[in-house]
């Protein structure tokens, strides 16, 4: 999976703002801290959600559950504005 072509990301400081594109389905911002900034990086190339948790746990302290969990709501709700090819 990786961002549809149809959404740009881009990182403010370590937040992260995902903007669709005219051609997008969903008209709207989204917004995200350093978590959703990582994820949508991860996003840039064709990546698993394994891949993004490795990730994410190698850059940030914290239990791995807990990432997993973050990751996968994410990654939930960026596919239901369309933001994500499979």
């Amino acid at each position: 999976m990786k961002l549809n072509e149809n959404f740009i990301h881009h990182d403010l400081d370590g937040q992260a703002v995902i903007v669709p594109t005219a051609e997008a389905s969903f008209h709207g911002l989204v917004q995200g801290n350093k978590t959703l900034a990582a994820i949508a990086q991860c996003l840039a190339h064709d990546t698993t959600e394994e891949e993004i948790t490795n990730t994410l746990c190698a850059r940030f302290d914290g239990d791995r559950e807990i990432i997993q969990a973050d990751v996968a709501e994410a990654i939930k709700r960026l596919r239901e504005i369309g933001a994500i090819d499979e």
